[in-house]
């Protein structure tokens, strides 16, 4: 276990700063000595390095930036995983004055080809030899950009790629002397609240990524906040995996951590997240909702593989933690025989289930898509509350937040003052303060669209309560109105259908101007293959292989990995467990929205067919455009489609 400070609460420093860079040198100059990274060594130990390491370290790649004659507002791009050189090279270009964006790891030549022309970036770090060969390819295509450098994260993979372009830059620009404090002073110095901070590009689930402007004055508000709905000491760890290319990560726990003095340990790598949770023993954890799917489903699989009586002791201590759960939520007391029974099932299972997850953790937060109510019952059984936020880039990440002593479950929480918030005429979710972006950089036509008289239109429908609490009911743009007139919300349908088995990985509900909903379910990969194992379509070394590279590459989809789920997905056993699963679902929903034909596809929604995001959300123009035919025919052939049992 990874250890860190005292348990102290912590001093929040963004109301401090003007700007990302001086937040940054505050902590830095608060904190000196504490341990703000751990990083894995060649021999597999933790490495810590301190926040007055952090911020020499920064200021190396400063006064490098300043070397390639880079000025004030110039913008660099960040393009690798999620480990310390990322934030080094993010808040030395902070320190230098400069605008930093990310780059999403394994895009496509074209995708980063837009990215860097319409930035305008002038400098790219890049941490592999795959992403930059990409970034190379992407410069050498004739797309118009400014850029002037490109840098590899070591010594040996310039060396391999030296030749290849003359942009190419040694990484030793970023090892000399740091910028000194006077020309920090100077740069900082001329650094407005108002001007940009970062770009966060969106992630194009409508057309090309637009690059949302956020300032200083936005993130340090926002992370001003943090300590009203949050309680942060100075002995908590993080583990860092997620992109630091998505907002949440980049702004909410990384410049929050900076404000907070909050330590983290940088996964050595996606694959390897379940075991450094039990190495690091992290006491707080942000990920999105498909994290805690998957790990629901695990226990839920390895359960069936259990003795019956394992079975029924795990299905009493559920019973017995949702109980507490909903009496504490609701402020009610726990009478003596539930205290008992609970303190119980602690000891025979949920234990168990944290010492998963290192054993520490205090709180999870989760946001960018719905969770199932089942399954944040089930993890605040488990003594271990996650945290349900809601929020877009457009807002600065996070509007909306559960908290301690406030929480509903299957509500995104309240709104976290000063910003305001009402509903349109139409239902849709409107906000106002001081976390809104500047707008769209080059688009100013869409700026207008978003923010009209001072509000964002966020584009998602909900409900406010009478204490404030928002539930989010769908996008906008995604209702369903059905032949007859009715308005119907997809995500209700999808979700319905997707809690119900772990074989789901994805459901897209389809029936905008059609006498009933279809939809189309994908199959997960890992549970399909395990699936097709007990039937024997596939083998148990082709199992372990794909998992392997799904853990390595989770939201990557192989043509081998495709392959090898059409066996699974064409047997009739594995149909009628997703139509009794579809069943299972529509016993959720209301008549007119239940799913009366779908269809199976034989892999899962994937980036390489243009079907879902970076962040893996779905694309859902560009499903419906693939699979139109696959639609049309479940309206007009009787005998296609599966119809499930009522």
């Amino acid at each position: 276990m990874i250890e860190t400070g005292l348990h102290l609460p912590v001093t929040v420093v963004a109301s401090e700063a003007r700007s990302l860079g001086e937040m940054f040198r505050l902590r830095a100059r608060r904190s000196g000595d504490a341990a703000a990274i751990f990083s894995k060594d060649g021999a597999g130990r933790w490495q810590e390095t301190s926040w007055r390491g952090f911020y020499e370290a920064a200021a190396r790649v400063a006064a490098g930036l300043d070397g390639l004659g880079l000025a004030l507002g110039d913008k660099v791009a960040i393009l690798g995983d999620t480990k310390a050189p990322w934030a080094i090279h993010d808040m030395g270009a902070q320190l230098g004055g400069y605008v930093t964006l990310g780059i999403y790891p394994k895009q496509t030549v074209e995708q980063v080809a837009y990215l860097l022309d319409h930035s305008d970036a002038r400098v790219v770090t890049v941490d592999s030899e795959p992403e930059a060969r990409t970034v190379l390819a992407a410069l050498a295509g004739g797309t118009p950009n400014r850029v002037v450098a490109v840098i590899p994260w070591t010594a040996a993979l310039y060396e391999r790629l030296k030749d290849a372009d003359p942009r190419v830059t040694s990484p030793s620009v970023f090892e000399g002397a740091p910028l000194s404090e006077a020309a920090i002073d100077k740069r900082l110095d001329a650094i407005e609240p108002d001007d940009t901070a970062i770009f966060i590009y969106t992630s194009g689930t409508t057309g090309p990524p637009k690059g949302a402007m956020i300032a200083h004055r936005s993130i340090l508000a926002l992370l001003a906040s943090q300590e009203d709905y949050l309680e942060f000491f100075q002995d908590d760890v993080s583990l860092s995996f997620l992109p630091m290319a998505h907002a949440a990560e980049r702004v909410l726990a990384f410049y929050g951590r900076i404000s907070t003095g909050v330590a983290t340990a940088y996964a050595s790598s996606t694959a390897a997240v379940l075991e450094e949770l039990r190495e690091v023993g992290p006491t707080l954890f942000g990920s999105v909702p498909r994290i805690f799917e998957k790990a629901h489903a695990k226990v839920y699989g390895e359960l069936e593989k259990k003795p019956a009586a394992v079975r029924r002791l795990f299905a009493w201590a559920v019973k017995v933690g949702t109980e507490r759960v909903r009496r504490e939520l609701a402020g009610e007391p726990l009478t003596p025989w539930l205290r008992a029974q609970d303190a119980l099932a602690d000891r025979l299972v949920w234990k168990k289930v944290r010492a998963a997850f290192g054993g520490r953790i205090r709180f999870f937060v989760t946001g960018a898509a719905p969770i199932a109510r089942q399954i944040l019952e089930f993890f605040w059984a488990a003594r271990l509350p996650i945290f349900e936020a809601y929020g877009m880039t457009e807002a600065t990440v996070i509007t909306h937040i559960n908290r301690p002593g406030g929480t509903r479950l299957g509500s995104v929480g309240q709104i976290i003052a000063p910003m305001e918030q009402r509903l349109a005429d139409d239902g849709e979710i409107l906000l106002r303060g001081p976390f809104l972006f500047k707008g769209y950089y080059k688009d100013d036509a869409a700026t207008a669209r978003a923010i009209v008289d001072g509000w964002l239109h966020t584009g998602d429908v909900g409900q406010i309560d009478g204490d404030g609490y928002v539930t989010i009911t769908d996008r906008k743009k995604h209702l369903i109105i059905t032949a007859g007139g009715k308005n119907i919300a997809p995500a209700n349908i999808e979700k319905a259908l997707r809690e119900t088995t772990p074989l789901i990985s994805q459901v897209h509900a389809h029936g905008d101007r059609r006498n009933f909903v279809s939809a189309l379910v994908a199959p997960s990969p890992v549970e399909t293959l395990e699936f097709g194992a007990k039937e024997g379509a596939v083998s148990k070394a082709d199992v372990d292989a794909h998992t392997k590279a799904l853990l390595a590459n989770p939201t990557g989809r192989s043509a081998e990995l495709e392959a090898a789920m059409a066996k699974v997905v064409a047997l009739p056993a594995f149909q009628a467990a997703i139509k009794a699963a579809v069943a299972r679902g529509n016993a959720n929903l209301s008549q007119v929205e239940k799913v009366r034909k779908f269809a199976i596809l034989d892999r899962d929604f994937s980036q390489e067919h243009g079907e879902m995001t970076p962040t893996m959300k779905l694309k859902r123009k560009q499903i419906e455009d693939l699979h139109r035919a696959t639609f049309d025919r479940l309206y007009s052939e009787p005998g296609f489609g599966i119809e499930p049992t009522a």
